[in-house]
């Protein structure tokens, strides 16, 4: 047996799944348009726990969204999963959130044959965490923080059926409009879409350091409120 909990925290949606070997037991997904990660999360770890009859002291492994994503929710998951590694002694695996995201979108999308793949998660303004996938989920560009412009897609959009989707999907539809492209803004990422792959690197111990590991922000921390 390998029992591995997945906790997804890095936009709006708060979900978590419980698997083993690779496969769901229970899983719960929630996104009232808050982040409600520290009132819930804990509370759906006891919920699909109880719901497949087994117990916090069963789990093998813990599995994290690592980022990039929503600063405050990305540090409630990290922590999370850290201190259930720790104090059950248990290994830390983690998957980028963008290749989480990827992940939901092809086990609920028919895709096209040759497409590029393209998550984006808001980073507010004009500004988006991004890269691109082919659809073996293989990484064909770096992740980054990207200011959108008219032209940031060009040559992809020239030869390629471009799929764009994530809650930063929403900015780049009125610059990206072609017969090429295609837009789902209204995507979360998926603690059910970490299992598989969450599954292999628990097979290979592709494990982290529970004492160094740290969220992937990508960018530095800007508190939103305005000064009085």
């Amino acid at each position: 047996m390998a029992l591995i909990l997945c906790i997804e925290s890095s936009t709006k949606n708060c979900s978590i799944a419980l698997a083993d070997k690779g496969k769901v037991l229970e899983s719960v997904d929630f996104n009232d348009g808050n982040f409600s990660h520290a009132e819930k999360l804990h509370v759906f770890i006891e919920e699909v726990c109880e719901k497949a009859d087994k117990t916090i002291k069963d789990l093998d492994a813990i599995a994290v969204s690592k980022g990039p994503g929503s600063y405050t929710g990305l540090r409630i998951g990290v922590s999370t999963a850290k201190g259930l590694a720790y104090g059950l002694n248990i290994p830390l695996l983690s998957v980028e959130s963008l290749e989480v995201l990827t992940r939901t979108f092809c086990l609920e999308n028919t895709i096209a044959k040759n497409a590029l793949l393209i998550p984006m998660m808001d980073a507010r303004r004009m500004e988006v965490y991004t890269c691109q996938f082919d659809l073996e989920i293989e990484k064909l560009s770096e992740t980054r923080a990207l200011i959108l412009e008219a032209d940031s897609f060009d040559e992809e959009l020239k030869n390629n059926t471009c799929y764009f989707f994530g809650d930063g999907a929403l900015k780049s539809e009125a610059l990206y409009k072609t017969e090429n492209s295609h837009f789902f803004p209204k995507f979360y990422p998926s603690a059910r879409a970490m299992v598989q792959c969450s599954y292999e690197s628990y097979l290979n111990e592709y494990f982290e350091d529970v004492a160094y590991f740290e969220p992937y922000y990508l960018k530095d921390f800007v508190d939103g409120k305005k000064n009085k």
